[in-house]
């Protein structure tokens, strides 16, 4: 009895060590959560919960005018066989898409090999210059461009004055996704940014031995800023067709989808279906399939990023496999 005493206090107080211990692990678990908490919180409830229900409602007939109605793979199947205006507006879409991107990198490339200067008050001219993609996505500016390129509109007087005869740039369903475009373009300012950040990150170093080889600007672009800045056109360009594929302000405010259809970007057709028609199940389809489109043009990106991203981490890599 004597000594099984000692040994039940020590058994006793290694259990409470154990149990210390184990909670000590769990304290900064804990401590975490709690920081993250409410985004926690709102992530669940304003974007994991409203994405799984649509993903619900995608297979019922869900219309607001009557009971929800499970119809499986219905809407997937009137969307690919029977819906014209899916293809339609899917076609408007990637004519966006495909022409507005690339021209938004290019502006903002070219913005920001500008602004990359020494020059004096250069601060006071980048926020100029990146102030209107600030308000660029707003209703206001989509109306002032819509008068702006309507046929009594400023662009008109413009070039009258060099002789030329205006239209109604927005009225004319071979100048109405063109307007648009240009709309998209105007609104650089983001890309402009990470690119401006990129260009600081260039070692002078490189522009330098570059010279002395006989590079001129031309080489020195191609061949030194483009590899280097890379990364940051994958970036930009993921988040650039993200964007475009879910173009909806523009076209609504300014041409409302017109002239004949022209400009009825997927979008507004998803906005028409479930906001005018109130067919909530069918547009929760059209949504799913647009997020499905969107992660397909997104990872073929990711796929072809491998032979034309440089990373510098990954020279001694690249070269060993050559």
């Amino acid at each position: 009895m004597g000594r099984s005493a000692p040994v039940a206090a020590n058994q006793e107080r290694i259990v409470k060590k154990k149990r210390r211990s184990s909670l000590k692990r769990w304290d900064a678990p804990i401590a975490g959560y709690l920081f993250i908490s409410p985004w926690l919180i709102g992530f669940i409830g304003l974007t994991a919960y409203p994405l799984l229900l649509s993903l619900y409602y995608s297979f019922t007939n869900y219309t607001l005018l009557r009971p929800i109605e499970w119809v499986g793979t219905k809407n997937y199947v009137n969307i690919f066989t029977s819906d014209p205006k899916f293809e339609e507006s899917l076609r408007a879409t990637f004519q966006y898409v495909i022409a507005s991107v690339p021209l938004k990198l290019i502006a903002a490339l070219l913005i920001a090999m500008l602004l990359n200067k020494a020059v004096r008050g250069i601060g006071i001219y980048r926020t100029a210059i990146y102030f209107p993609s600030l308000i660029g996505g707003s209703i206001a500016v989509s109306m002032l461009w819509r008068n702006i390129f309507g046929v009594e509109g400023i662009f008109n007087k413009i070039i009258a004055t060099f002789g030329f005869e205006g239209k109604g740039w927005i009225t004319s369903p071979d100048t109405a996704m063109s307007t648009l475009v240009l709309l998209a373009v105007w609104q650089f300012g983001s890309a402009m940014v990470i690119f401006l950040a990129g260009l600081k990150q260039i070692p002078n170093d490189l522009y330098e031995a570059s010279s002395v080889d006989g590079a001129n600007k031309f080489v020195q672009f191609f061949r030194i800023t483009l590899p280097m800045l890379s990364p940051i056109i994958y970036f930009n360009l993921i988040m650039g067709v993200i964007n475009a594929f879910q173009m909806f302000t523009s076209a609504f405010v300014i041409t409302n989808g017109g002239p004949m259809n022209s400009t009825y970007v997927y979008a507004l057709y998803l906005y028409e279906r479930a906001f005018s028609r109130y067919q909530l199940g069918y547009s929760s389809a059209l949504a799913w399939i647009m997020l499905v489109i969107i992660v397909i043009a997104s990872l073929i990106i990711a796929g072809t990023s491998r032979y034309w991203v440089f990373y510098e981490t990954e020279t001694e890599g690249r070269k060993r496999r050559r």
